[in-house]
């Protein structure tokens, strides 16, 4: 048996003090056979662990110990889980089953007091690397990031001053959903009386607790809720539309280029593939798309064909 299940059933035991089969096979996502197999294996290997028959069994563990992990203390806690517990990219599902099972031992290892924040702040934190142009410069952390990051992981109300993008000030009573890091940027997921709306954490000049507790709707999924965010701020960061043809062989290397700017389509009939390109302009997607050479014809708008024109023509009086 894997080492890492051995550790986490003997974890459930000492938390649950008597376990099924049937719950380790649903905690560790595998079959109720193979976690049948591993609990017999712990009494085999001389581990005090016993079975119960009849129709309340289960396994148990002697003595009914308990592991409390009392080195860590809360504010520790709080930034390894927030930490351990960001989703990357931006899914739950991402999470490799070895985060999970990490997450899970390290939960119930904590003292029973813990727990609740533990997980809370497991579920606080998106985390998405790719900055929005597709880099993650270095930039120091927001000054009040630690203060959102407790009011989200506590669930309580928050008094922010806040400069818009336009750099008017404001005052707004926000209710903490979740947080969600794009490159080095912070943003704060929140209710306010107009509705959820997101907040860049480095824009917050003030911050005061209220005291009143915030109840995170049941059916609020943080990465989910992300993804939307992010979609909108692309679409209006890159309005411009291009429609061309990918050469197959070029393809990978445009997309890793472009990321999150680039559409694929359907391929034609000669192999290319068509795709759709986003930017912020029509000279920006030109410069991107120059360096492939004739790996990429741009279909449409002209007024990018125009510009790979021009450029095309001033190389040719420049180098040849």
């Amino acid at each position: 048996m894997r080492a890492d299940r051995l550790v986490a059933i003997l974890l459930m035991l000492q938390q649950r003090v008597q376990v099924t089969a049937a719950e380790v096979a649903v905690e560790l996502e595998i079959s109720e056979r193979t976690a049948r197999r591993d609990l017999d294996a712990l009494g085999v290997a001389g581990l005090p662990v016993y079975s119960v028959q009849g129709r309340h069994g289960g396994w148990r563990l002697a003595g009914g110990g308990k592991t409390d992990l009392s080195g860590l203390s809360a504010p520790e806690m709080r930034a390894l889980f927030l930490v351990a517990g960001a989703s990357s990219p931006m899914t739950s599902s991402s999470a490799t089953p070895e985060l999970r099972a990490a997450l899970r031992k390290l939960v119930r290892a904590l003292p029973e007091r813990w727990r609740a924040e533990a997980e809370t702040a497991a579920q606080a934190v998106v985390i998405d690397p790719r900055g929005w142009d597709n880099r993650s410069p270095g930039r120091a952390a927001p000054q009040h990031l630690d203060a959102v990051q407790q009011a989200v992981i506590a669930g309580t109300q928050l008094r922010i001053g806040y400069i818009a993008r336009d750099r008017t000030a404001s005052e707004r009573v926000v209710a903490p959903l979740g947080l969600a890091a794009k490159g080095a940027s912070w943003y704060l997921i929140a209710e306010t009386e107009r509705g959820q709306r997101t907040f860049r954490v480095d824009r917050i000049e003030s911050i005061e607790p209220t005291g009143v507790i915030v109840r995170r709707p049941a059916d609020f999924d943080l990465a989910d809720t992300w993804r939307a965010v992010a979609d909108r701020v692309e679409e209006l960061r890159t309005p411009v539309r291009a429609r061309a043809l990918v050469a197959p062989t070029v393809l990978p290397m445009v997309r890793g280029m472009l990321g999150g700017r680039i559409r694929i389509g359907h391929s034609h009939a000669d192999g290319r593939v068509e795709v759709e390109i986003r930017g912020r302009h029509f000279w920006g997607i030109a410069g991107d798309v120059a360096g492939f050479g004739a790996g990429i014809e741009v279909l449409e708008p002209i007024e990018i064909r125009d510009h790979l024109a021009r450029m095309g023509t001033e190389l040719v009086k420049l180098y040849v």
